[in-house]
């Protein structure tokens, strides 16, 4: 494999998989290493037919600070690579959004959507966030909050510039420009309770972090270092692409860094049952679901869904915009919700 493919590759997997991580691939005679945790049957066939294709990208919080439970999707992120027009488009989702749980319960569950990891793993938190935003989604990556120390090292640190004072696990980062290692880029991506904008704040921290780790992984000085960084990486990972798919991205996804998109769903804070939540409306709602089924090939498709139903119901909330009261009673009657996407 030639060195500029196995580095755009590499810088593809990053986006993939948010800010932590790459995957598995063959180098010269080198064996596909087999540490990554991968599904034996194909979910999908979009890779296996060169089609765009989607993914959901959860960063959970176990594998720092000593955690080994399930733990919550810390980070969720929404990727679609589209081959053709070599482009990336990378939706940030706040971990505090409304959203409908998607279980086999008969009985609506309407929570944080950071939630649906914790109740089912990977496959409830993708079929909630496809229904959330109304779109197909293909795959799922879920990389352990640990990956970051190793990958961030990996490329030599990264340097940041932030308005205001990161203190997190302690690491306190000050105001200014600085050069992070592993440990603190960990606590810089993590703290959002400090940061004026919450959540929001704290995506554009991963973003940021996030394409300086692409931008060092163009340089090949890192490409006979990359079979050592899988080995470390490989247990932090786990997916529901196939070794085949993995595979085949190489070859005919690596150039969709050429053209990357990050973006964030932006709501507003409500206050249900005691606890605060982010509320995402209609239109921005919409607009996440036509510009990423776009990138997908698709046309627009208007959303009906739980979210859009208790948005109506919610009218005063939107039209007072000091207002904190959100009401999500009724869940139990009837609501239409086209899972056809």
């Amino acid at each position: 494999m030639k060195a500029k493919k196995v580095i755009g590759y590499v810088a593809t997997m990053v986006l993939v998989l948010s800010v932590i991580g790459v995957l598995v691939f063959k180098f010269y005679e080198y064996k596909a290493f087999k540490t990554i945790k991968t599904s034996t049957s194909s979910v999908s066939n979009k890779i296996n037919q060169q089609k765009p294709f989607s993914v959901l990208l959860l960063g959970v919080d176990t594998g720092s600070d000593g955690r080994i439970d399930r733990g919550l999707s810390d980070s969720m992120m929404v990727a679609t690579l589209n081959p053709r027009t070599k482009q990336t488009l990378l939706y940030s989702v706040p971990r505090d959004s409304l959203a409908e749980i998607k279980t086999n319960h008969a009985k609506k569950d309407v929570q944080k959507v950071n939630a649906a990891y914790e109740i089912g793993k990977a496959p409830v938190a993708k079929k909630t966030v496809s229904a959330f935003l109304g779109m197909p989604l293909d795959y799922s990556v879920t990389i352990d909050m640990g990956a970051l120390k190793e990958l961030v090292d990996f490329v030599g640190g990264v340097t940041v510039k932030t308005d205001i004072v990161v203190s997190f696990d302690g690491q306190t980062i000050p105001k200014g420009t600085h050069h992070l290692n592993g440990e603190k880029a960990l606590a810089y991506t993590r703290m959002r309770y400090q940061d004026p904008r919450g959540d929001y704040g704290r995506q554009l921290r991963q973003q940021e972090v996030l394409m300086q780790i692409v931008h060092k992984l163009q340089s090949p000085q890192y490409m006979f270092r990359i079979l050592t960084l899988m080995n470390k990486l490989g247990s932090h990972i786990s997916t529901d692409l196939t070794t085949q798919q993995i595979e085949k991205l190489i070859s005919h996804y690596h150039q969709c860094t050429k053209h990357v998109v990050t973006k964030q769903l932006v709501g507003r804070e409500a206050w249900i049952n005691g606890s605060s939540y982010q509320v995402i409306d209609t239109a921005n709602l919409q607009s996440a679901s036509d510009q990423l089924r776009k990138n997908l090939g698709l046309t627009s498709k208007k959303l009906h869904n739980t979210e859009t139903k208790l948005n109506e119901l919610n009218t005063d909330f939107f039209s007072n915009l000091n207002s904190t009261t959100y009401n999500t009673a009724g869940l139990d009657t009837t609501y239409y919700t086209d899972n056809t996407y």
